[in-house]
């Protein structure tokens, strides 16, 4: 079977340096790119539920963009203002450096780790440099429980569901006609399911590959077949395993 289009379960890079492009140049297929959950910001409404004084906190911790944007949305919302000594730290560079959008960038009061964990060595050294500080950690409704490395360290926190993931349902209007679907969550997949209950991977002729053990597991129970995955020790990526796989079909 010829590959002619694939769709990638997630948004479309802001770049155009994406290895996507490259493979779609070196195989010639259609790389689509469209997310099958999108996130979406809890209302003050719902957040309020929580019983959660955002003002009563001095440092917030950041494991995404998501989080530090509904984290200002949430506190505009509730008329708190974020004082100028409020001290973050992120999860990578990439987030700390995200935070220009609504502060002036300090490095004194912005710290991050290497790795994009919570229990990367260098950003746990700066929490509990800071412990007397009062954290808020700002988390989606489907959050892993990570936070064993901050109660092990007596750290001061409190978790904060601030947003939440949902499905970003395929319409009836909308065509869906690849030969590759590439899931990176146990969500997509049950979008897939949820749109398409009668989907017959084998009638359809389609591959399928997913990111991450849990994915993989959820495709497995939803009765699909599991063509390729990743991360492996030769394939660390979903698109290094995305080209291995094309490369097999060719051969």
């Amino acid at each position: 079977m010829k590959i002619k289009k694939i769709l990638v379960s997630q948004p479309k890079p802001t770049t155009d340096k994406s290895p996507y492009y490259d493979i779609a140049a070196k195989h010639g297929v259609e790389v689509v790119f469209r997310p099958f959950i999108k996130v979406e910001g809890l209302s003050a409404k719902e957040f309020r539920s929580q019983k959660i004084n955002l003002a009563d906190y001095t440092a917030v911790i950041f494991t995404s963009r998501h989080a530090v944007d509904h984290f200002f949305r949430l506190c505009e919302e509730c008329r708190v203002k974020v004082p100028d000594t409020m001290r973050y730290f992120c999860t990578t560079e990439a987030i700390a450096l995200y935070l220009q959008k609504y502060i002036v960038y300090r490095k004194r009061k912005i710290s991050f780790g290497t790795t994009g964990k919570l229990d990367d060595p260098q950003l746990i050294a700066a929490i509990v440099k800071n412990k007397k500080e009062k954290f808020l950690f700002p988390v989606s409704d489907v959050n892993k429980d990570n936070s064993t490395i901050l109660t092990d360290n007596k750290i001061d926190f409190t978790k904060a569901v601030m947003y939440r993931t949902v499905s970003n349902d395929i319409g009836p209007d909308e065509p869906f006609d690849y030969d590759v679907l590439l899931f990176f969550s146990p969500a997509g997949i049950a979008t897939l399911k949820k749109d398409f209950p009668d989907f017959d991977q084998e009638t359809n002729g389609k591959y399928i590959g997913t990111f991450g053990a849990a994915t993989s597991k959820a495709c497995t129970d939803a009765g699909l077949r599991l063509d390729f995955s990743a991360p492996t020790p030769a394939c660390p990526s979903m698109t290094a395993a995305l080209d291995a796989f094309l490369d097999s079909l060719e051969k």
